[in-house]
């Protein structure tokens, strides 16, 4: 039992640690670069007005990259639809508009994406608040700033299905 005691203990002082350690590349909100803030914007207004679940696949695809696309770059792949992008159309009327942004974590990632598609750069962790009144935590949208590319040169969602 007192072993126990002790790692309960541990477990629970450990998670400040973490948590702490997860915020030392958040940036300000107001340092998100504007490129990466229209295409956030532009993916939730998306979202808002799509007439249907194959109407916004159909509007996303222009802006989606890394593993939510084919290896051509010009088509979702096929779990994307059903599963995480139908979860955030469905969702996005719980979340504040104007798009109120909670946090931003940036990270550099080596890839992302598969083949011609695949992507590396600079990557935006944005978490967008709920609306008024609506219970829940924020959720993140990635969306990568990629570098030097053939031919990938504005950032693109790489991140869905936590709305």
């Amino acid at each position: 039992m007192k072993k126990f005691a002790i790692l309960s203990l541990l477990v629970l002082l450990s998670f400040p640690l973490a948590w702490g350690q997860s915020s030392a590349s958040d940036i300000p909100a107001s340092q998100l670069p504007p490129a990466v803030k229209q295409v956030l914007e532009e993916y939730l207004g998306i979202l808002r007005a799509s007439r249907d679940l194959d109407d916004c696949a159909h509007r996303f695809k222009a802006i989606a990259g890394g593993a939510l696309v084919n290896e051509d770059g010009l088509s979702l792949r096929s779990t994307v639809q059903p599963y995480s992008l139908k979860k955030d159309f469905e969702n996005v009327r719980f979340y504040a508009q104007p798009t109120a942004i909670t946090r931003v974590n940036v990270s550099a990632s080596n890839g992302m994406g598969y083949g011609p598609s695949a992507v590396r750069g600079k990557v935006y962790k944005i978490w967008v608040g709920k609306a008024s009144g609506q219970a829940g935590m924020p959720a993140p949208i990635s969306i990568i700033v990629p570098e030097s590319h053939a031919f990938i040169n504005s950032p693109k969602v790489v991140g869905i299905g936590s709305l």
